[in-house]
C-alpha cells in the first residue's frame, strides 16, 4: 500500500489547507467500511484499502495534534500517524466485528509515540512498557498538579506520581529531567542572525597546539642536553647514574656492587657524586634551566 495518492501537510504552515483536504473524504457507513475491508483482504483491492485510509485521515489529524506540545513538527507527527493507519488497514480483519477506527486507534497511536521517543533524544529514552507510560504520562501528571513548567520535582509531587503510575521514585525523577533536557544541534544559533553556534563555546579539553609544540621542543632540548651532560663522565658513572636514574626499573645498590666488586655504600657515593657533576653540567651549557 502506498501514500503517494494521499494528502500531504507540509511545515510551511498549510496545516488549514491539509485539514480542509482530508474533510473532503467521506466517512464511511460500517457497511461500505466491510465491503471495503473485505475487498482488500480478500483481493488486495488498491482502491478499496485508499478508500479505508483516506476516510480516517481525520482521526490521525486529531491524535496527532493531542501530542504536539512535544515540541515536534505536526506535519511529521501527522505523517507518522497517516504510516500507523496504513498498517492498521493492512492487517484489518472485518469478521472481528469492532470498526476499523477502534482498531486503528492503537496502530495510529503507537506509531505517534515511537516517532516522538525516537526523535526526542539520541539517548535512547525508554524501551520498556512501564518507561513508555510514564514518559507519556508525566506531562499530562505535572499539568493536573500545577507543576507543568517547573524543573526538578519535589520529593511530595515525585512521590505522588510514582504511586500513580506504580513505579520507583528514581525512575520519575530521571524521566522528568530527561524530558526537560532536550538535545539540542551545536549548529543552533546562540544569538539570532550574529553568526555564533553553540560549537563555537563548547571548551576543547584536548591540549591546543601551540602547548604540544613547546612540550615536544622542550623536551628534545632536555634530552640533548643530559645526552651532553651524560659526557662528562667516566664509564662507571655513566653506566651507575643510568642503571639508578635513568631505568624504568632501577637496579639496587646490592646489584651494582657486585657488578663492580664493591660495596653498596660505594655506589651510593658514586651515584650522589656522578648526579651532582650531570646538574652542573647541564646548567654550564643552559643556566635557564
Amino acid at each position: 500500500m502506498s501514500a503517494r495518492s494521499l494528502p500531504v501537510v507540509s511545515n510551511d504552515g498549510s496545516l488549514a489547507q491539509y485539514l480542509h483536504q482530508i474533510r473532503q473524504f467521506p466517512l464511511l457507513e460500517p457497511e461500505e467500511e466491510y465491503m471495503l475491508a473485505r475487498r482488500w483482504r480478500d483481493d488486495q483491492n488498491v482502491d478499496a484499502a485508499h478508500k479505508l485510509v483516506t476516510s480516517h485521515l481525520r482521526l490521525v489529524a486529531k491524535m496527532a495534534m493531542g501530542y504536539r506540545h512535544y515540541g515536534l513538527p505536526l506535519a511529521d507527527l501527522i505523517s507518522e500517524g497517516n504510516v500507523g493507519l496504513m498498517r492498521a488497514v493492512k492487517k484489518f480483519d472485518p469478521e472481528v466485528g469492532v470498526r476499523l477506527a477502534t482498531y486503528a486507534m492503537w496502530w495510529i497511536r503507537a506509531a505517534l509515540q515511537e516517532y516522538i521517543l525516537a526523535s526526542w533524544s539520541l539517548v535512547k529514552v525508554g524501551s520498556q512498557a512501564a518507561q513508555k507510560k510514564l514518559f507519556f504520562s508525566l506531562r499530562r501528571l505535572k499539568a493536573g498538579l500545577g507543576v507543568l513548567e517547573s524543573g526538578d520535582l519535589d520529593r511530595d509531587t515525585v512521590a505522588r506520581i510514582a504511586k500513580d503510575l506504580e513505579v520507583p521514585e528514581r525512575e520519575v525523577v530521571e524521566m522528568n529531567r530527561r524530558l526537560l533536557a532536550r538535545d539540542a544541534s551545536l549548529n543552533a544559533p546562540v544569538v539570532e542572525d550574529q553568526g555564533a553556534e553553540l560549537q563555537d563555546l563548547l571548551v576543547d579539553d584536548a591540549t591546543d597546539q601551540e602547548t604540544l609544540l613547546a612540550a615536544h621542543q622542550e623536551g628534545k632540548l632536555r634530552r640533548r642536553l643530559l645526552s651532553d651532560a651524560m659526557e662528562t663522565l667516566n664509564p662507571r658513572e655513566r653506566d651507575i647514574v643510568t642503571e639508578r636514574r635513568l631505568r624504568d626499573s632501577p637496579a639496587t645498590l646490592e646489584e651494582l656492587g657486585r657488578r663492580y666488586g664493591v660495596s653498596r655504600e660505594r655506589i651510593r657515593q658514586i651515584e650522589v657524586a656522578a648526579f651532582n657533576k650531570l646538574q652542573q653540567a647541564v646548567l654550564s651549557a643552559n643556566p635557564a634551566m
